[in-house]
């Protein structure tokens, strides 16, 4: 299983903290779906910690794609779950996934962390 493309990306958490206050529900509808929304928002008191790790596991994604902001990519069509006791896993829809099957990328690995006021992740595409 080859490595096709490798992303990273960081985000200040206290920046995502003030990009929730400023733009409120807005931001969040054109940045996160429904249900990363929920999960965020279930975890109250860190939520702008988990919305700014979702929000690192995207750029990640995008630069693993090669596109940025590019090409149709919108950031709803890449969307980050986690089933209770799992690690998140990455689902891409739409030009996501039609750029993934074009690079060859058949799954895309993700991580995330915290630490401070820094949220990190990191995104691997993969080739079967």
């Amino acid at each position: 299983m080859p490595i096709v493309s490798l992303g990273l990306d960081l985000m200040q958490i206290s920046r995502m903290e003030r990009v929730l206050e400023s733009r409120g529900q807005r931001f969040l509808d054109r940045i996160f779906t429904p249900e990363e929304q929920a999960y965020c928002e279930r975890r109250s008191l860190r939520r702008a910690t988990h919305y700014a790790g979702r929000y690192a596991v995207k750029e990640a994604v995008m630069k693993t794609l090669g596109t940025g902001w590019t090409r149709g990519v919108r950031w709803v069509d890449i969307e980050v779950r986690r089933a209770p006791g799992q690690a998140p896993e990455v689902h891409l829809h739409g030009a996501c996934g039609e750029i993934a099957d074009r690079r060859g990328i058949d799954r895309v690995h993700i991580t995330i962390t915290h630490d401070a006021d820094m949220a990190a992740a990191v995104a691997v595409g993969e080739r079967d």
